[in-house]
């Protein structure tokens, strides 16, 4: 009989740090870079795309790789996903116009839906729960690490190269990933008859595309009393409710609902959403406002978001202590707090208009990430056995990603339609048409010195507008977090501990 080999823990952990190192990468850069591609390639109208097309296909994607990594193996469906990742990293690189852009960050997020959640699952699995939560704080100080090069590189990219170079960074540290972990961990994996239920996959595409569309063009594109969108409410409706039925009497599910009956997930997993919809909001449109409205450039507001992930990392490292001492309930009210304190600073933001207190800002909403998604992480993982720990993983992740596709596709729908308005009513005073696509000029640098004063000031106001309706939004997102921490059952690290 073959000997199992060890898993090197030292070198996957090295490789697993990488990968997310990876991801953190890509938010940062590309949140950063956004405006300069769209003054590039144009479709402002499209802007909510480049994020949604990514986040959509992450979504989808989060549970079923959760679910077959527990089938079939992390290293297996873990590799599988960076390859396709690297693949729509590659592709995106050569987008020659916004549409081919969108399509192929759909291809992207198609891959990225295994990079978090099962290099999460692989700490899960090679630590036991004491050392989990220092893992996660060593985890979670990649994003800071991260949020300082990301923007910088943004930067220097777009200035000096070409914005492609944001999307083929990616690739070294993929490849790298890859090889860590297919050389280093080894796993024992039943063998058994796989059923994977591509019905329930295929009717969350269907309910997730549909809510999104509604979401992004309600409104916009569609008035919210026509066919389409009537359609659409109909088609997401119909397609969650039978998802709901197939997931009941499927023999493998997608996604175990029973799991939602433990109190601790169900308020976790909520939670998840409505802080996901916050952070996703705010790493989409923040740079837009910190370029458009306060007339700065790429780097300064990068390095506005760059707080974000400056909290993080230092709350993470203490809530994973802390949340021995005190609990889970308690370490992650702290993290609602903090997410609330960030979101009111960001409505003052049209008042006082300055990065700085933007910078501060996200640096409260990174603290508020840190306790809480550290806590809601080690406890999700401390409460389930190994055969469900990779798809509990993955559905607190799907969660959070999918609190920020429909957060972001909701707030840039409301975005769009806002400056719509706003821009028709000023349609004599304006030498060109009122349309989302005029917004593009404030996102070219130099441009707004050809401009009239009066119209640049118009186009100022209307995005401000619409921004502010966005960061009135991440608001409410960041009051619904802070509730649903509070129904977190107490003393949850006691109970796990007698188990």
């Amino acid at each position: 009989m073959k000997k199992q080999r060890e898993t090197h823990r030292p070198f996957v952990l090295v490789a697993v740090i990488l990968a997310m190192f990876m991801a953190a990468v890509e938010a940062t850069i590309v949140a950063t870079a956004v405006p300069g591609i769209v003054a590039d390639l144009g479709g402002f109208s499209l802007f909510s795309w480049v994020f949604s097309a990514y986040l959509l296909m992450q979504v989808i994607m989060i549970p079923i790789y959760g679910k077959l990594s527990d089938l079939f193996g992390r290293k297996l469906i873990f590799s599988i996903g960076i390859f396709i990742f690297l693949i729509g990293s590659l592709l995106c690189g050569f987008a020659s116009t916004m549409e081919l852009l969108i399509v192929y960050r759909f291809i992207q997020g198609l891959g990225a839906g295994a990079v978090q959640p099962i290099a999460t699952t692989i700490v899960g699995d090679m630590y036991t729960k004491e050392e989990r939560a220092k893992i996660q704080g060593y985890l979670a100080s990649v994003w800071g690490i991260s949020a300082i090069l990301g923007p910088v590189l943004g930067a220097v990219f777009i200035k000096y190269l070409h914005w492609a170079w944001i999307f083929w960074i990616n690739i070294p540290f993929g490849v790298l990933a890859m090889l860590g972990v297919i050389f280093f961990l080894n796993e024992s994996i039943e063998k058994r008859k796989r059923y994977i239920d591509y019905p329930g996959a295929l009717l969350l595409l269907i309910g997730v595309s549909s809510l999104m569309l509604i979401l992004i063009q309600g409104g916009v594109r569609w008035a919210w009393n026509s066919g389409p969108i009537i359609l659409l409410v109909l088609t997401s409706l119909f397609s969650f409710v039978l998802f709901i039925l197939q997931e009941s009497r499927a023999k493998e599910p997608m996604m175990t609902l029973s799991l939602w009956k433990q109190k601790g997930l169900r308020y976790a997993n909520i939670a998840s959403f409505t802080s996901g919809a916050m952070l996703l909001a705010i790493s989409s449109f923040l740079p837009t406002y910190v370029q458009g409205v306060l007339n700065q450039s790429p780097l300064i507001a990068g390095l506005t978001l760059t707080a974000i992930s400056i909290g993080w990392p230092v709350s993470s490292t203490i809530a994973g202590k802390l949340m021995l001492k005190i609990g889970f309930r308690m370490t992650a009210v702290i993290g609602g707090t903090a997410l609330l304190v960030g979101s009111i600073c960001y409505l003052m933001l049209p008042i006082i208009l300055h990065p700085v207190w933007a910078g501060m800002a996200s640096f409260f909403i990174g603290v508020g990430m840190g306790f809480a998604t550290t806590t809601f992480v080690v406890s999700i993982q401390t409460t389930v056995s190994w055969n469900v720990r990779g798809e509990a993983t993955a559905m607190n992740m799907f969660m959070r990603s999918l609190g920020g596709a429909v957060g972001v596709a909701f707030l840039g729908g409301l975005l769009n339609s806002r400056l719509q308005q706003y821009l028709s009513q000023f349609e004599r005073e304006l030498s060109f048409a009122p349309t989302l696509d005029a917004v593009n000029s404030l996102l070219e640098t130099g441009q707004d010195r050809t401009l009239p004063s009066i119209e640049l000031e118009i186009l100022q106001a209307a995005l401000s507008s619409g921004l502010g309706a966005v960061f009135l939004g991440i608001c409410f997102f960041a009051i619904l977090s802070f509730i649903l921490v509070l129904l977190l059952p107490k003393d949850n690290l006691k109970q796990n501990r007698d188990n």
